[in-house]
């Protein structure tokens, strides 16, 4: 991992990401298309990171930030690549950019099912809030 390199996705990034989210991700999202992840890189410019190795796309994590508190979304690492250390690299880059701006507690979307992550969760120092169930609607135009 010596070549490893964390970087904020730009729109020429985006078919990329989104194939590589079909290989390394677990579910989908309704805002997982080329417009949606278009909007997110085009209204906060550093909240998608990248890490390459090797040129190649390895992880992915979304550290979006609304000004009040610090999500995080689409941490995948590509499966021939995990357990080397770049999931915890792109959590801490996610991390020093919401200290960067003021955030103070960060959150993550967790598939209740992948027990994986949970495991990757908890070694990086995060724990579940049982107390908590999330509600979505889906809007619709």
């Amino acid at each position: 991992m010596t070549d490893l390199r964390i970087r904020a996705a730009t729109p020429d990034d985006l078919d990329a990401v989104l194939a590589f989210w079909k290989t390394a991700a677990e579910g989908t999202s309704i805002s997982d298309d080329r417009a949606g992840v278009e909007r997110l890189v085009e209204r906060d410019p550093g909240a998608l990171l990248l890490a390459e190795e090797g040129g190649e796309l390895a992880g992915t994590v979304i550290a979006g930030f609304d000004g009040w508190r610090c999500h995080l979304y689409r941490l995948a690492v590509h499966p021939r690549r995990r357990r080397r250390g770049i999931g915890s690299a792109l959590l801490a880059a996610a991390e020093e950019r919401f200290a960067g701006l003021g955030g103070r507690r960060a959150d993550a979307m967790v598939l209740t099912r992948n027990e994986q992550a949970h495991h990757a969760w908890r070694a990086a120092g995060y724990t579940p809030q049982e107390q908590w169930l999330r509600w979505v609607k889906p809007l619709t135009g």
